[in-house]
C-alpha cells in the first residue's frame, strides 16, 4: 500500500471541486485536492520514488510498487509558461516524500487570473483502489491525502 501525502499546506477539497473537467470528472484518475495557502511555498514530493514527469506547473512520482502520482500546480497554469514557478529537482531524479520539487506562489497564480487549486490524483487507478480520502478540512505539507491498495 502506498499512503500519498500532500504536497502542499491548505484545504483540502476533493476532486469534485476542481474547476477543470479532466480533473473533477476523475479522467486522469481519482484523488484529491488541495486549495492552497496563498503564500509563496515549496510543493513537496508526496511519495517516494522517481520524477518520470516534470514541468514547471505539474509532477509525477512513481513510486516502488509502480504507483504514479500526479501533483498539477493550479488550473491551466501551463499558460504562464513556467512563469512563477522554480524547480528544484530533474526529471529522472530519485526523491524522498516530502522533499522540495518546486517553489511557487499559489496568490501570484491567482492574480493572473488563474486557480490555485492543486489536484494530487492516484495516475491509472481505480476508484476503489484509494481509501482514507480527505476531502475536506485543513492540511499541512506532509498530511495524508490517501491510501492506495
Amino acid at each position: 500500500m502506498t499512503t500519498v501525502l500532500s504536497p502542499l499546506a491548505g484545504r483540502a477539497i476533493g476532486l469534485a471541486s476542481v474547476p477543470d473537467p479532466v480533473f473533477s470528472g476523475a479522467m486522469v484518475g481519482p484523488g484529491t485536492a488541495i486549495d492552497p495557502v496563498r503564500e509563496p511555498c515549496e510543493a513537496v514530493a508526496p511519495v517516494s520514488g522517481v520524477i518520470v514527469s516534470l514541468h514547471p506547473h505539474a509532477f509525477v512520482v512513481v513510486d516502488e510498487q509502480g504507483h504514479g502520482v500526479l501533483t498539477h500546480l493550479g488550473i491551466d497554469t501551463v499558460q504562464l509558461n513556467g512563469e512563477g514557478f522554480e524547480l528544484l529537482v530533474d526529471k529522472g531524479d530519485t526523491v524522498t516524500r516530502g522533499q522540495a520539487i518546486a517553489r511557487w506562489n499559489p496568490a501570484a497564480v491567482e492574480s493572473a487570473g488563474k486557480s490555485p487549486v492543486c489536484p494530487v490524483v492516484a495516475l491509472e487507478a481505480t476508484a476503489d483502489a484509494l481509501s482514507d480520502l480527505r476531502e475536506d478540512g485543513d492540511v499541512k505539507a506532509g498530511d495524508s491525502l490517501f491510501d492506495w491498495k
